[in-house]
């Protein structure tokens, strides 16, 4: 490999075959040495699953000069650190995930392989970012992200990443009125509404699938989903620590303990990128 090059680790969360990856794949090319370690299969909506009940294998798909890609049989999360600490024994230089079939803007974060293997980067301090299409067609259109994601990539290596940080990037579908820019934005308050279709096997035994619809009653704007809706890529810097700061005063009058010398203590929050 290029010792000038940066060394990106990519993943995903849809699969080494899909096609969102090869993009992925092909514009970090352009920029440094590649290492793929990727689910054999879909993984979509494992979150930040790993592998504990069976032994993680990997195999070799391609080996060439700046370029490696491995197949791995567990979680987008169990990827990244098998890729870190057994492919290439050291960090990488950036971590990019995806670029995935669907939104992972609002709550669809917390349900993401896609955005787990960012999150478990930024564990490590690596910068890192997930990359998503607004559209979950195994045959997306993906002709209108490269330059974006490639001038984001690059941003990113040149500029660095606060500390336990890492960048949701969404980007929607190509129209006729064409991406308006990119905005940085907060996370919308969006949810699922699930029901389950109930139905019943040949055996007689009964089986459910999830189904829901997306509600985000605060579609407002400076949210990733605002921006998504008028055509904006939506960046959202994000961080593992799941505190609610603003809670915990809330909770001080609460008496959780039956120590004789328990007391309460605030936690000092330094600045508001913690809340």
């Amino acid at each position: 490999m290029d010792n000038n090059k940066p060394t990106i680790l990519v993943t995903n969360d849809d699969g080494i075959n899909a096609p969102g990856l090869r993009t992925l794949i092909k514009v970090m090319r352009k920029i440094g040495n590649v290492v793929v370690v990727a689910p054999d299969r879909p993984r979509s909506g494992h979150g930040h699953a790993i592998t504990v009940s069976m032994p993680l294998r990997i195999s070799s798909v391609t080996k060439s000069e700046g370029y490696l890609e491995y197949r791995c049989n567990g979680t987008p999360v169990d990827c990244v650190k098998i890729g870190a600490q057994i492919v290439l024994r050291r960090p990488p230089d950036l971590l990019v995930s995806g670029i995935n079939h669907g939104s992972n803007a609002s709550i669809n974060v917390v349900y993401s392989g896609t955005m787990a293997a960012a999150i478990e980067a930024a564990i490590d301090n690596i910068p890192a970012i997930g990359f998503s299409l607004t559209d979950y067609d195994i045959n997306a259109d993906f002709s209108h992200v490269e330059e974006y994601v490639e001038q984001i990539a690059r941003e990113v290596l040149e500029k660095g990443m606060p500390a336990g940080t890492c960048l949701n990037v969404n980007i929607p579908v190509n129209s006729e009125e064409g991406i308006q820019g990119v905005m940085v934005c907060r996370q919308s308050p969006g949810y699922w509404k699930e029901s389950f279709d109930e139905r019943t096997d040949p055996h007689g035994r009964d089986y459910y699938w999830i189904t829901g619809v997306f509600s985000n009653p605060g579609h407002e704007e400076g949210t990733d989903s605002w921006a998504l809706e008028h055509n904006y890529i939506s960046v959202v810097p994000m961080q593992f620590d799941l505190t609610n700061y603003k809670a915990i005063p809330a909770f001080q009058d609460y008496n959780f303990s039956i120590a004789r010398n328990s007391r309460k203590v605030i936690p000092q929050v330094q600045t508001d990128t913690n809340q």
